[in-house]
């Protein structure tokens, strides 16, 4: 059995193992974030074509809510891998057995629809793997790299820190551009099949590296005995009370890859010549985080020292604010949206430089502390409980989306709609005359706002003889909505009729000519023939002429939406960087590392 070493060299220099370590994070960072960048847009626009027949697509809410489920899972298993690494088996050990897994879960996702299971059975097969395998390696490569210094070079170890997360976004710069592009235009076998190749490098690369690593042992009953003893509970507590106000920021900043891509669909995507599919535009996040760590560590960073000490609980603490900023940007450019209007997805940009400089305040600084916190047997567990925040962060996500979602009636949904067909048709034909008879600025056709459309269908009742609700959705959406047998706002019983405007668009169809057909619309033809066609058609601006469709359903609608949903996340970010601030002020830091018992005899 092969031998390594357990405690770091004597010098002052890099060490060894550092290099493979980063090059396994880049290569990892890009299969995962990969994967988890079309994930959202994949539930809400493919899923339901990955079967022989279309299906019934998610709904947007549910689609987050899904989405954040997994990413909750994500940074749940952490904690298994921890206990696992640090008792039992090592870091070294954990993260080879958990890749194997991490791989073999990109496969299942890479075959959703080649038979022998449901697209829905595939896609959750793949998503656990993933989970668990990242789950798995989280916390114990991260503290794998804390392994690799003593106290002569722990001087260098915010600098790998620094570089740890530079790889990270490294590789997440790449595979966010990349595997939309891929998914657009080769399918989602091949944009979840290369993350996976991906991740396969990864593991070889971690692999090679094997003898120039640091390999702590596992510490056993000792490190049962150091968890629980007074000293390690009361690090967790201490930690766990940073971490609770942390898990909000979790909660706004993992939106960036659901919510905010689902807004980037409503926006004017064309932006410096280029035009941008909506899940790239979370490529901004890595490259900004590139830039802007040596403009921090180099510029924000001493600027801000000159005026009181900069301690990393300080640092946090102001970036849970930035993020409120930052999040209430993306309230106000929804609002423009709510109200019709198109805005560049510039806006986005100007968020994600505002919430960047708020995750390296909080995300690196966090990481940091984490383990510097960590008695030397608990390193992993540590790490395991700081990423537990960015998974209870997620399954609050998933909860509030799952709260605000009202179910779709099961039962006699043709019955109810048939009974207030009629009305609500007639309130149609009126909302589209107006839109008919409009003409903005630009000559544009433009929808009635809340209040105009609610004039217009003020003396309309449903059959309970109750008014009809009217919103605008979007520039081309809007929704009427009859309360239904029951006489009750937001129940299954709700009456929905959702119309979107297809817009004939001779110059956008010239634009398009040209454009070859996309995995998508080629799938849409292929499963609806003429009928899909047609919708093709008709989303490239080729329709023969302007009009407006409606769609009647019964129950789905969801009682948090539009700019009211951002302000909602961004006032609970604000009430957690209130909270910190006397959390931070009450807390002391005490680092630790691997050799300090050395050190110190």
């Amino acid at each position: 059995m092969a031998t390594y070493r357990t405690t770091p060299a004597d010098t002052d220099r890099m060490p060894p193992g550092i290099p493979y370590i980063i090059g396994n994070e880049a290569a990892e960072r890009f299969s995962y974030y990969g994967m988890r960048t079309i994930l959202t847009v994949f539930m809400f626009r493919y899923l339901h074509l990955m079967s022989d027949a279309v299906q019934p697509a998610m709904s947007q809410a549910e689609a987050q809510a899904q989405y954040h489920t997994f990413s909750s899972w994500v940074y749940l298993f952490p904690i298994l891998g921890a206990i696992l690494s640090d008792a039992f088996i090592g870091k070294y050990r954990i993260i080879m057995i958990v890749s194997v897994l991490y791989c073999i879960g990109h496969l299942a996702l890479a075959l959703m629809g080649s038979g022998g299971l449901s697209a829905e059975h595939w896609l959750w097969a793949g998503l656990f793997l993933i989970a668990l395998g990242s789950g798995g390696i989280k916390p114990c490569v991260s503290a794998h790299v804390g392994d690799q210094f003593g106290s002569r070079n722990r001087h260098l170890m915010e600098k790998v820190y620094q570089w740890f997360y530079f790889s990270i976004n490294f590789g997440s710069t790449l595979s966010t551009l990349l595997t939309p592009w891929l998914l657009e235009w080769y399918g989602p076998h091949v944009a979840f099949g290369v993350p996976g190749v991906l991740m396969a490098i990864a593991t070889l690369t971690f692999w090679l590296g094997r003898n120039e690593y640091i390999h702590v042992p596992p510490g056993g009953t000792a490190f049962l005995r150091e968890v629980f003893s007074r000293d390690g509970l009361m690090t967790i507590l201490r930690l766990g009370l940073v971490y609770l106000c942390i898990a909000v920021f979790w909660a706004l900043f993992d939106q960036t890859s659901s919510a905010w891509v689902l807004q980037a669909e409503d926006m004017n995507l064309r932006w410096l010549g280029i035009d941008w599919l909506p899940s790239q535009i979370q490529v901004l996040n890595p490259v900004l985080v590139m830039v802007m760590i040596p403009l921090f560590q180099f510029v924000v960073y001493p600027a801000i020292g000159r005026f009181f000490r900069l301690s990393p609980l300080r640092k946090i603490g102001l970036g849970l604010f930035l993020m409120a900023a930052g999040f209430g940007l993306s309230a106000v450019v929804q609002g423009w949206i709510d109200g019709g209007a198109r805005p560049s997805v510039a806006w986005q940009f100007l968020a994600y430089c505002v919430i960047t400089a708020a995750e390296i305040m909080v995300s690196i600084t966090g990481l940091e502390l984490s383990y510097a916190q960590a008695p030397k047997t608990m390193k992993s567990v540590i790490m395991a409980i700081w990423l537990l925040s960015v998974s209870l962060g997620n399954y609050v996500t998933a909860a509030v989306n799952h709260w605000i979602q009202v179910p779709r009636l099961a039962v006699a949904a043709d019955e109810v709609a048939a009974a207030e067909h009629a009305v609500l048709q007639t309130a149609k034909a009126r909302i589209d005359a107006a839109f008919f008879a409009s003409a903005a600025d630009d000559g544009a056709k433009a929808l009635p706002d809340d209040a105009a459309g609610a004039a217009l269908i003020a003396d309309l009742r449903d059959s309970t003889d109750r008014p009809l609700r009217y919103r605008q959705i979007t520039r081309d959406r809007y929704r009427l909505v009859s309360d239904g047998p029951d006489g009750q706002p937001f129940t299954p019983d709700d009456v929905v009729l959702a119309a979107t405007a297809v817009r004939a668009d001779p110059a956008e169809a010239a634009r398009q000519a040209s454009k070859p057909l996309s995995w998508r619309e080629k799938r849409l033809i292929a499963l609806e023939g003429e009928a899909g066609r047609r919708s093709v058609e008709a989303d490239r601006g080729q329709a023969p002429e302007t009009r407006i469709d409606g769609d009647l359903s019964v129950g789905g609608l969801v009682t948090l939406e539009g700019a009211a949903y951002y302000w909602f996340w961004t006032g609970c970010m604000l009430a957690a960087a209130v909270a910190f601030v006397p959390i931070a002020l009450l807390t002391r830091s005490q680092p630790r590392l691997q050799d300090e018992s050395a050190a110190e005899g």
